[in-house]
């Protein structure tokens, strides 16, 4: 990367990266979104292994960390530019927002050294182990367990909806270490090796076909005790800071939606007067949308959950009139029918649309908290 970068403008590294996306954008596998798909997982490494040798990885990361020291600004000016090419901003969005954060956050010197250059360079894909069976809007439910023995923490439990598993190297995964502490205050975050003895991996297939995720069975998983990640019993902490940067990238994709916008637009031909009105209101949400996320900018805060919850909503009921217009053919194999099948998915993915409504509710709006039962 030039030397000169750092003082480079906003603009200047706009023209400056979407030039050199022009010229490489052949070299980078398919869109694929925050997910980064198993079969796709060798030329995402390449991907991300290029990105690094030309000085576009951790655009926002500081420099000792391999990073290009930049401004969350430019950052916001790499994602752009990158959904305009139509190409991955980076490998995964499990390892290179939701890890790399966490690990500058709360990681100790070794940590950061250990585990944060290879994430940029491609050398590990990291997955992330929070939900379960019976935990996953409810997250502080969780029942996974570790259990200090000697050097050792000791993890026993399942967790579920894991995305990249299968060819993940590592993985970020929350645990219960304080049986006896308030559901919030007994829970630790720990970095594990997907390798270790006792991990197995199954794949879950999706009603539309596909097995992005896995389930994962952890049994007497031994973990050096150096895989804590930040204060004993404050992993929810270290989470929730996580998800935030998660629901901040997922409510950020404008550029999509400003494509969705403009598809939906060229629906509109022979359409009956209903079904031109509910496009128009599809239409005048997606368009709010887009505004709103013009104007909260590149860093990621609890306002990402209006932006989350918006543009999942919206691309639920844009995918039922999709069907709706293709009529019986929706119940066969096509756009349609892949469409319906996978919209649901992304109103769970990232934080359930409940979830934000509280979250949007309580944080922002300062309604009373949810009653819970007894």
């Amino acid at each position: 990367m030039d030397s000169s970068a750092g003082t480079e403008s906003v603009e200047q590294f706009r023209a400056r990266a979407g030039a050199w996306l022009a010229e490489h954008r052949g070299d980078a596998p398919r869109d694929y979104g925050a997910i980064l798909p198993p079969g796709l997982a060798a030329e995402g490494r390449r991907w991300q292994e290029t990105l690094f040798d030309a000085g576009f990885a951790g655009i926002t990361w500081p420099v000792e960390h391999g990073g290009q020291g930049l401004s969350p600004d430019h950052g916001g000016a790499w994602i752009t530019e990158c959904a305009l090419a139509q190409v991955p901003p980076f490998l995964n969005m499990v390892g290179c927002v939701l890890t790399g954060g966490a690990v500058m956050a709360f990681g100790t010197p070794e940590q950061q050294a250990e585990h944060l250059r290879p994430i940029l360079t491609g050398e590990r894909i990291w997955c992330q182990l929070f939900s379960e069976p019976d935990a996953g809007s409810d997250l502080a439910s969780l029942s996974t367990r570790a259990v200090r023995d000697g050097d050792e923490w000791v993890v026993d439990g399942q967790k579920v909806w894991c995305s990249n598993g299968r060819v993940a190297d590592r993985g970020i995964l929350m645990a219960r270490t304080d049986a006896d502490a308030r559901p919030h205050k007994g829970i630790s975050f720990f970095l594990i090796d997907m390798a270790s003895p006792g991990v197995e991996l199954r794949p879950l297939r999706q009603m539309n076909g596909d097995a992005e995720f896995d389930e994962v069975f952890l049994s007497e998983v031994r973990l050096p005790a150096d895989a804590l990640l930040g204060p004993l019993n404050e992993g929810w902490m270290v989470g929730m800071s996580a998800l935030t940067n998660e629901r901040g990238y997922i409510g950020a994709s404008g550029i999509s939606l400003k494509r969705r916008l403009d598809s939906m637009l060229a629906l509109g031909g022979d359409l009956d007067a209903l079904d031109q009105q509910e496009l128009a209101e599809l239409w005048i949400r997606g368009t709010a949308l887009w505004a709103m996320g013009r104007r909260q900018g590149p860093v990621a805060s609890v306002l990402g959950s209006v932006a989350k919850l918006g543009t999942t909503e919206l691309m639920f009921d844009t995918a039922l009139l999709r069907s709706s217009l293709a009529g019986p053919e929706a119940m066969l194999d096509g756009d349609a029918a892949y469409g319906l099948t996978s919209a649901p998915g992304a109103r769970i993915a990232g934080g359930t649309s409940q979830i934000q409504r509280n979250i949007i509710g309580e944080r922002i709006l300062g309604l009373p908290k949810e009653p819970k039962p007894t």
